[in-house]
């Protein structure tokens, strides 16, 4: 089977499970990136903002919340009408990161939370996103960093159970990974981060801003097992720019 295509498949299977991991919460999100990227946005009031690969809407809604005019899309239908259900206010519509179905220059930020490891073609998904965004427009991006997403495995433990490191191996090899945990049954692309950048480049956009979030002491404090995200940067969130025109 084509890996697009299973990859779509296994969405839709997983849909269902994956809200119900949502509505139960995620520390990574809620505690990690979630500050980080509210951060990142700024101030939303009255901004155009299209979150690509919104999922059942959970960020689309909290920045609606903070006044943005939301447009969300998704792949994945069950998802999409969960997203109109909690919102029906925002504009939520099934489409593929790879063809936006808008008109250049559309919003003035453009949103990307943990989706681009879940597109096959992430270089056309880049060059779209830059695509809808207006010059002097931000996009945002949140992203499994590279060194972690070579292996599908996760942390090596030793014979009591006690994490004991992160695998790397394969680095600069493209590919696709199957992933389950909770119900939920994926697949995510792997890519070394220079291919990522590269593509950022090549897309026109400028870079503002880098970080690699890890729980801050108020984090830990609540959610001790969140140590384990001081020993290895999981993610990455970006800011770039689409340079106005001269």
């Amino acid at each position: 089977m084509d890996e697009v295509i299973e990859a779509k498949q296994k969405w839709i299977s997983s849909a269902d499970a994956w809200i119900s991991t949502v509505q139960r919460g995620d520390l990574n999100r809620t505690h990690l990136l979630d500050p980080v990227m509210l951060e990142c946005v700024g101030d939303v009031s009255g901004q155009n903002v299209i979150d690509i690969g919104c999922g059942e809407g959970r960020f689309s809604r909290m920045l609606s919340e903070k006044g943005a005019i939301i447009t969300g899309i998704d792949l994945t239908p069950s998802l999409i009408e969960e997203a109109k259900r909690l919102d029906p206010a925002g504009t939520y519509l099934e489409a593929s990161a790879e063809a936006l179905p808008f008109d250049d220059d559309s919003f003035d930020i453009a949103i990307s939370y943990i989706v681009l490891v879940d597109v096959s073609d992430f270089r056309t998904a880049i060059d779209e996103m830059a695509r809808v965004t207006k010059p002097g427009g931000r996009i945002v991006v949140a992203n499994v960093n590279s060194l972690a997403t070579t292996c599908s495995t996760g942390w090596i433990k030793d014979a009591e159970g006690k994490k004991m490191h992160f695998p790397v191996d394969g680095y600069f090899e493209e590919r696709g990974l199957r992933h389950s945990w909770s119900g939920i049954s994926i697949i995510n692309w792997h890519r070394p981060l220079t291919a990522y950048m590269s593509a950022y480049l090549k897309a026109g956009l400028v870079l503002k801003e880098f970080l690699e979030p890890c729980p801050t002491p108020e984090a830990l404090k609540e959610h001790p097992n969140m140590v384990d995200e001081t020993r290895i940067a999981l993610f990455n969130v970006m800011v770039w720019e689409k340079p106005k025109v001269a």
